[in-house]
């Protein structure tokens, strides 16, 4: 209960305005759970359409909510050039297996301003192997921005691809001093 003595709604969600477009956060008691890109009215409903099948209720717009203040203040610091880190508690529940074993290990492991390749971060899993599928789970990325999926980048120097479109990869690279800034 908050302190009106109402239930907060298990999934709570916001828009946020950043140098990359809208990005719907969605939370849930234990933590972030989703950040989609593109948040436009048509991207944020079918979003939200797949967060209550997933997670079994109907999210609820909230971008006062107490579970969602910290994501966004974060969210603005962080585009804002003021927060190099994001320190969230993050709710797992819509990835697992290995893409969940790589996501946290790029959380904790591809610090601001660095860049890792598929295939090194595919050893750090001890799955040396396995480049091809840190692909996939950084494609499967329910947290992008916050988990840094676009600090993956190809071995031959190539940025890769980026579920939220390879401008914004190069401009959230920009932003922590990877690539120079766009000229336009």
């Amino acid at each position: 209960m908050d302190s009106h003595g109402q239930y907060e709604p298990q999934v709570v969600w916001a828009v946020v305005g950043t140098d990359i477009g809208p990005l719907l956060l969605a939370a849930t008691r234990e933590g972030l759970v989703n950040v989609v890109f593109h948040a436009t009215e048509a991207v944020r409903d079918k979003a939200l359409g797949r967060l209550a099948a997933r997670l079994g209720t109907e999210p609820a717009e909230a971008p006062g909510s107490p579970l969602l203040a910290e994501a966004i203040r974060q969210v603005e610091d962080y585009f804002a050039g003021s927060r190099r880190a994001f320190q969230l508690p993050l709710d797992w529940s819509l990835i697992s297996g290995f893409n969940r074993q790589v996501l946290h290990e790029l959380a904790s492991g591809v610090p601001y301003g660095a860049v890792v390749g598929y295939g090194e971060l595919a050893k750090r899993v001890g799955q040396p192997k396995a480049a091809q599928a840190v692909g996939t789970a950084m494609g499967a990325n329910p947290l992008p921005v916050v988990v840094p999926c676009h600090r993956v980048v190809e071995s031959d120097g190539g940025i890769g691809g980026f579920g939220g479109g390879l401008e914004a990869k190069r401009k959230l690279l920009a932003l922590e001093g990877v690539l120079p800034e766009p000229l336009f």
